[in-house]
């Protein structure tokens, strides 16, 4: 059976190492990755890459994946924090025990589900980020992957391969 992830990116300026690095990597070990979002077709990134969003996130069923992802970008931030349909999403794939996991800006808009409250993260290392980590009581860390059994968090770009490789990691 293979295994498959679902990566929630914003309807536009999705970050493309965000999204593609880990994307390969869970392609290469052989996960089939679907990309949702707030509408489906064409979405431009934030460099002007290309990706296409299959499903709107709030029809997604997290049952179907072995592991969601929020992917950053400056399009997260308008679109993707402090969304209820997101939310809603998320604490559902934490509550049936898939792995629930976000880089960067997806970081954040894992925390205000609350689910990190009182552990660790990692979010892209800017103020913005690290405020909304601390005011959903998660413990802000400098590296580029922060692995919980249960969430996996990843700085940014820099840490975008190393977050690939930890969700194959979790997965296997």
């Amino acid at each position: 059976m293979s295994k498959k992830a679902l990566f929630i990116i914003p309807p536009e300026r999705f970050n493309e190492d965000e999204l593609f690095k880990p994307k390969g990597v869970l392609e290469q070990a052989g996960f089939t990755v679907t990309l949702a979002s707030t509408k489906t077709g064409e979405i431009i990134g934030d460099y002007n890459g290309k990706a296409t969003a299959e499903l709107i996130f709030s029809d997604a069923i997290p049952a179907e994946y072995d592991v969601v992802a929020v992917i950053g970008g400056s399009g997260t931030n308008d679109y993707l924090w402090n969304n209820p349909d997101l939310q809603a999403l998320l604490k559902q794939t934490h509550k049936q025990k898939i792995l629930l996991s976000g880089i960067c800006a997806g970081s954040v808009a894992v925390a205000q589900t609350g689910l990190l409250s009182g552990r660790t993260a990692a979010c892209y290392p800017v103020d913005v980020q690290k405020d909304q980590l601390q005011s959903h009581q998660a413990e802000y860390v400098a590296q580029h992957v922060v692995a919980h059994s249960d969430i996996i968090t990843a700085d940014g770009p820099d840490g975008a391969q190393a977050f690939g490789e930890a969700l194959v990691q979790a997965l296997q």
